[in-house]
């Protein structure tokens, strides 16, 4: 995956993360969502659950998240973020938010997809039912 298209750094819950520290990586979950949304409010608490359950695995270490927002107020996004246990694509980044909702496709929130960190290939855009219907199986190759 060309991590080029991240930028060069995302936001933390602790500060700013270089964009190489993803490099070795396997997995990239880009999170599709708002504050705004109901059922992005309903899914955002059951994938923090997945997310935090995963990390505590071998698996989980080889994978990140990253939240894309679809909120149109910085504040929002900020309230919304402080949520999740991931990193995000920085509020004020429009354009790069832009380009992975056009590279993935995006229509509807919440929009979870999985990619492979090393080639970029789409490994499932279903990441919404497979983390609520088959978590054990990831990374649902």
């Amino acid at each position: 995956m060309d991590l080029s298209q991240l930028g060069s750094t995302l936001k933390g819950q602790s500060g700013d993360v270089s964009v190489d520290s993803l490099k070795d990586l396997d997995y990239i979950g880009f999170y599709f969502s708002a504050h705004w949304c109901p059922p992005c409010r309903q899914f955002t608490p059951v994938l923090a659950k997945f997310y935090n359950e995963l990390k505590a695995t071998d698996k989980g270490k080889s994978m990140e998240i990253i939240f894309v927002t679809c909120d149109r107020d910085a504040d929002k996004f900020q309230a919304y973020f402080k949520e999740m246990p991931w990193l995000a694509v920085p509020f004020e980044a429009e354009d790069i938010r832009s380009t992975l909702s056009k590279k993935h496709n995006v229509s509807g929130i919440p929009y979870f997809v999985l990619v492979n960190a090393k080639t970029g290939e789409v490994i499932t855009t279903e990441g919404r039912s497979k983390v609520t219907q088959e978590p054990a199986n990831f990374p649902w190759a």
